[in-house]
């Protein structure tokens, strides 16, 4: 899956700009001008999905393209954790079962699973392989 959500942004009657999902109405925010409201859209888009997994609910999955809309990605270390996270609940991994999958401690893979802690990318597509899914990243024009 590709981990990019389609934003609206609409006027604040500040002169500013309003930032939604309609995959995830949970990220909200705005900005003074469309920069500001793209770059705080993606800090409440991760935000918002983070709390999914919080709250161990399944990840939306982006809707179709609409004229109008930005889309904004989800930076790769958390769309590969928000990946691994969805692949473990829909095949009923544990963090104990896959802790015994990589060799490591559960509390190891704990700290992998959490969305707020830092990891690096070649852990996050270690556990991935484990679970049996692959990461791929495409470069596209800014």
């Amino acid at each position: 899956m590709l981990y990019a959500y389609h934003c609206d942004l609409t006027p604040d009657g500040d002169g500013g700009l309003v930032a939604t999902f309609p995959d995830v109405p949970e990220a909200i925010t705005g900005g003074a001008d469309r920069a500001e409201a793209l770059a705080m859209a993606g800090d409440a888009l991760v935000t918002a999905l983070a709390g999914y997994v919080h709250e161990k609910r399944e990840i939306p999955a982006p809707g179709a393209a609409a004229e109008g809309r930005e889309l904004v990605a989800v930076p790769t270390v958390a769309a590969a954790k928000l990946a691994l996270y969805s692949a473990m609940r829909a095949q009923g991994i544990t963090k104990v079962e896959l802790a015994r999958r990589l060799g490591v401690s559960e509390a190891a893979v704990r700290k992998l699973a959490n969305p707020d802690h830092r990891s690096h990318v070649s852990q996050v597509e270690k556990a991935l392989r484990a679970v049996g899914r692959s990461i791929r990243v495409e470069v596209t024009a800014a």
